[in-house]
């Protein structure tokens, strides 16, 4: 038994208050989980939700995310966004009317000159939409009826770290959840065998991933990502130890539930229950999560399709994991590919990275598609920023880099409730800065919760004294990308 001075430290204020209102809680509660109680109408069945959203705010088109990360920052110039004019002016100075004030990186603000170059590589017309992609993308091309462009997104940061932190949560500090939190948060999951929110990362190299990327924040702890692992065993820790039975290890999750219910019963603390709640999550797990991540049983044509290969770690494996765990009803996949960050011999390391994800991307969509799936999942394809126009170092024949660039980059998104074969915004002629349709981060987020039935305003939660949401206090939908 605690102390009456332990129990002192443990029962704050704020968790006084919190259980003193119980009753009303428990009232508040009841009406959530079944309004006929109080005669209010039950909502319909496309607006019923398993999350703290419930009924949605309207009826959605997508269920679910597949988030593919491209962590560094692919080169929009070199991708998505032609700039044949860039070529006649490789090596010139970057005009001071095309910069402005626009702030640069400590990388090239010390560069005697900022030389603009264009892309060594061709871009074609693709599909019937007639999407002008790179040379580089053929497979991405060949679903460009599928999918919408946007090359006129912008951000705040200008560093790695911030702009994936702004990304990924809205914010440029760190502490706050983060996009699949929010979605599972709100939504809830589908599978109680499999958690919400599941990553998965490729590459070698590149920037760090950081595991606040996909962290709850301020969220209950059950909301965060749950990092899967294509290699040795899926989620770590979740095996039971060498010489302990399935059934001792269910004794002694139950025993340590009993102490951690009592607790729970003493102190009111929310996060002992997140802690029951996972333990029991991970002993399911056990038996959900090797299946899942066995490739090896799909058919010869689905891993060439991918270009995946069982028992080994890729992006192509991790897409074609991403249908799989997107079949069970997994709310949100987050599939991380690093070695985007092209400073230097852009031209060798954008082609090997294109080669590496570029067929399992556009797989991915034509996998969902013939399942049925694309219909009802939102998939995003995009990095943190953009990269500049000029050159960071020399201009070699065969080697070059970029910088980070905020003001204007590309990136994807195809499923749920977003028009085909389409693409908006438009930069100038030096890919430097927007000159049409402007697509904030917060906007993004604000369309992907559109799309998932949820009003990006009204999802918030009370932290330290105020109400936060993922769009901060900004996000407009992006009516213009969607059915």
């Amino acid at each position: 038994m605690f102390l009456q001075n332990d129990i002192n430290k443990v029962l704050t204020r704020r968790a006084f208050l919190r259980r003193s209102t119980t009753s009303l809680g428990a009232v508040a509660l009841g009406s959530l989980l079944n309004q006929e109680l109080f005669g209010a109408a039950p909502a319909a069945p496309s607006l019923v939700s398993k999350g703290i959203i419930n009924p949605l705010h309207f009826a959605p088109r997508a269920k679910r995310v597949i988030y593919l990360f491209m962590s560094g920052a692919p080169s929009h110039i070199d991708l998505f966004d032609p700039k044949p004019k860039l070529k006649e002016l490789t090596g010139t100075e970057l005009p001071k009317s095309v910069r402005g004030d626009q702030r640069i990186t400590g990388m090239t603000s010390g560069q005697k000159q900022l030389l603009v170059v264009g892309s060594p590589y061709e871009f074609k017309s693709y599909g019937n939409c007639g999407a002008q992609l790179s040379e580089l993308l053929p497979n991405i091309g060949g679903i460009a009826d599928d999918i919408t462009i946007i090359r006129s997104m912008y951000t705040d940061p200008i560093n790695h770290d911030p702009a994936v932190t702004f990304f990924a949560t809205g914010n440029q500090q760190p502490g706050r959840p983060t996009m699949g939190s929010w979605v599972t948060y709100g939504l809830g999951s589908e599978n109680e065998n499999l958690p919400g929110y599941v990553v998965l990362l490729s590459g070698s190299g590149g920037q760090p991933l950081q595991a606040r990327y996909w962290g709850n924040g301020f969220l209950p702890g059950n909301y965060q990502g749950v990092q899967f692992r294509s290699q040795g065993d899926p989620v770590l820790y979740v095996s039971n130890p060498s010489g302990m039975s399935q059934k001792a290890r269910r004794q002694l999750i139950d025993r340590m539930q009993d102490l951690n219910r009592i607790q729970l019963g003493n102190l009111g603390d929310p996060e002992i229950a997140t802690h029951i709640e996972n333990y029991e999550l991970a002993f399911r797990m056990q038996t959900s999560v090797p299946e899942l991540m066995d490739i090896s049983k799909e058919s010869k044509s689905v891993l060439d399709m991918y270009g995946a290969e069982p028992g080994k770690s890729s992006f192509a494996n991790n897409c074609l994991l991403a249908r799989r765990l997107a079949e069970k009803g997994v709310r949100f996949i987050q599939l991380c590919h690093r070695d985007w960050d092209h400073h230097q011999n852009l031209p060798k390391e954008i082609q090997k990275q294109a080669k590496l994800t570029d067929q399992a991307s556009a797989a991915l969509i034509k996998d969902l598609k013939t399942r049925g799936l694309l219909e009802d999942t939102l998939v995003i394809w995009g990095g943190e920023f953009g990269r500049t126009t000029y050159s960071q170092g020399e201009i070699k024949k065969d080697s070059f880099g970029r910088d980070h660039h905020p003001r204007c980059f590309s990136l994807w998104m195809a499923g749920g409730g977003i028009k085909r074969g389409l693409t908006i915004g438009q930069t100038d002629d030096f890919g430097y800065n927007l000159l049409e349709d402007p697509v904030h981060v917060h906007d993004l987020h604000a369309t992907m919760l559109h799309c998932l039935g949820i009003n990006h305003e009204k999802l918030t939660y009370r932290s330290e004294g105020r109400n936060y949401r993922l769009t901060d206090v900004a996000g407009e939908v992006v009516k213009k990308i969607l059915i």
